[in-house]
């Protein structure tokens, strides 16, 4: 008879291990939770977006494994870097989408008004400028 007692206390305490596992996946559930959302706000949040205008320097495709369009936008103006310097605006940016990537690849040298969204960081296969061209919005040929 005692036997039968001692079984059914065992059978109705909680086990401790299965109670550490329940409390540790939640836990694991929460800091992947928070760790997602954290990473969705560096990389895929739109921090700024905006319109910059200049001539266009130049637009490639580069890269080691993930092969991106990178583009440097020359802006009217002068500013100085460091005192006794001058240099001009520059306003380098990524461009994700192909066929917006050719119009600006043949037509280096023009003038543009580029919309451009800004995120907190890069990822390698979005592009290397946190800028990332989505629209154009004018293109005027500069004559020499």
């Amino acid at each position: 008879m005692e036997d039968i007692k001692f079984d059914q206390i065992e059978k109705e305490q909680p086990n401790k291990n299965s109670r550490f596992r329940k409390f540790f996946r939640k836990l694991l559930l929460f800091i992947l939770l928070i760790a997602s959302i954290a990473f969705w706000w560096q990389y895929y949040f739109v921090f700024g977006e905006g319109v910059k205008s200049g001539e266009l320097n130049y637009v490639v495709k580069k890269g080691n494994i993930f092969k991106t369009y990178e583009g440097k936008l020359i802006q009217t103006g002068i500013r100085a870097k460091t005192a006794g310097t001058i240099s001009s605006y520059e306003f380098e940016f990524s461009v994700t989408n192909d066929s917006i990537a050719n119009i600006l690849m043949n037509n280096s040298g023009n003038y543009f008004d580029l919309h451009y969204k800004e995120y907190k960081g890069s990822i390698y296969w979005r592009g290397f400028s946190p800028f990332i061209v989505d629209k154009i919005i004018s293109m005027k040929s500069v004559v020499r």
